[in-house]
């Protein structure tokens, strides 16, 4: 694992609610506040994810390059 790679320790569940806390903080109704939590989650999963191509990644070893921890 590279020594730069930046992690957070916690869990899905913890990530939604922390998400959801804020977007409830920042928005007009309930309505838009799901819309904000969902949204940052998506573009915080989309960073986070390793792009799995099948033929050249199954039987080797993942990298821990960008995952959520």
């Amino acid at each position: 694992m590279e020594h730069n790679t930046k992690r957070l320790n916690t869990t899905l569940g913890e990530l939604i609610a922390a998400a959801s806390e804020v977007a409830f903080e920042y928005s007009q109704n309930e309505r838009e506040a799901y819309r904000l939590a969902r949204l940052a989650l998506i573009e915080i999963l989309r960073k986070t994810s390793h792009s799995v191509n099948l033929d050249d990644d199954f039987g080797r070893g993942a990298s821990g390059e960008n995952y959520l921890n």
